[in-house]
């Protein structure tokens, strides 16, 4: 059958650390023993790499946890798990457990049994606060509609694939982007299935408005131009309707119906073209500091430790 790797990245998790091994364990039994964890800790400020490193010992599943020297974000330590598992299947899953654990044994059956490549759970309903599902449809629904038209439109969590895709996932070494975008821009046989998320029971969700905003700008200065043929659409209708007021402005001069000049439109004017010019410096600015940023060859991440557990170190 061969062996899973089910990556974990973990950032503030202490509080649902035992629930997890339970979960994983139940998932080893079910696969025969089959299965290697890679516990990715994030830079937490908690104590989640300590409550890790003295429970893993004694589990009955093989592990490896990595400790990364700062919080480089969860996708970037989710590479870091890829990098490191030895499978020839992968799956994905989020240390609090909103995901349910059985869509790993689902993932892997279809890796196993159907010609796909990478599957992918999309969410269907989440037990969650109703502001909380309000920006999450508006966040999906924009990133639908402006970067991967190709997504579920409750958006992904997770994820499964073969070594291949893992392999080729890899070779994307890029900076300030989207892992979930990636995912669908490789292509390759892909499948979708459905889930229900679970209400939170531990700990609160390190994903904050300002991650989802950062996470939304990555995705679209990484795979799209749009805000370059915005800037150059609206530069182009301001053109032309300056031009057209231009003459108007003349023709009423020179009838005769402007008496005093317009000071008011006039500093109107000056401070809404000032702020356009301003917002399109800022946006060509995102694209050449992103440019800049993958010019350095940085590690994406750096583990401090990788340590192995179980019998099949």
């Amino acid at each position: 059958m061969g062996l899973l790797t089910l990556v974990i990245p973990v950032y503030k998790n202490e509080g649902s650390i035992p629930d997890l091994l339970a979960a994983i364990t139940g998932l080893n039994q079910k696969l025969d023993g089959e299965l290697e964890v890679v516990f990715v800790v994030d830079g937490s400020p908690d104590r989640c790499y300590e409550l890790l490193s003295k429970a893993l010992p004694s589990q009955q599943f093989v592990s490896k946890l990595i400790l990364l020297s700062r919080n480089f974000g969860s996708f970037m330590a989710i590479r870091t798990g890829l990098q490191h598992g030895t499978g020839t299947r992968f799956a994905v899953m989020a240390a609090d457990l909103q995901e349910p654990p059985e869509l790993v044994l689902e993932m892997d059956r279809i890796l196993r049994t159907e010609p796909i490549d990478v599957v992918v759970g999309a969410r269907e309903g989440r037990k969650d606060p109703l502001l909380s599902r309000t920006a999450s449809r508006i966040f999906w629904g924009m990133y639908r509609r402006y970067v991967v038209p190709e997504i579920p439109p409750g958006g992904v969590d997770m994820f499964g694939c073969n070594a291949a895709f893992r392999d080729t996932l890899l070779t994307l070494d890029e900076r300030h982007s989207s892992l979930i975008a990636q995912i669908f821009w490789l292509g390759y046989r892909r499948k979708c299935i459905t889930y229900s998320r679970n209400e939170r029971e531990h700990g609160k969700s390190a994903w904050t408005f300002r991650k989802k905003v950062n996470y939304l700008m990555d995705s679209v200065f990484s795979f799209t131009d749009l805000p370059i043929r915005l800037l150059i659409r609206v530069g182009g209708g301001g053109a032309a309707l300056a031009a057209l007021l231009g003459l108007f402005i003349a023709a009423a001069r020179l009838h005769g119906m402007i008496q005093v000049p317009g000071y008011a439109m006039i500093m109107l004017a000056i401070t809404f073209l000032g702020c356009a010019n301003l917002l399109g410096l800022g946006i060509v600015g995102s694209y050449a500091w992103r440019t800049y940023e993958n010019t350095k060859n940085r590690p994406l991440a750096i583990p401090m430790r990788v340590d192995s557990f179980g019998a099949k170190q």
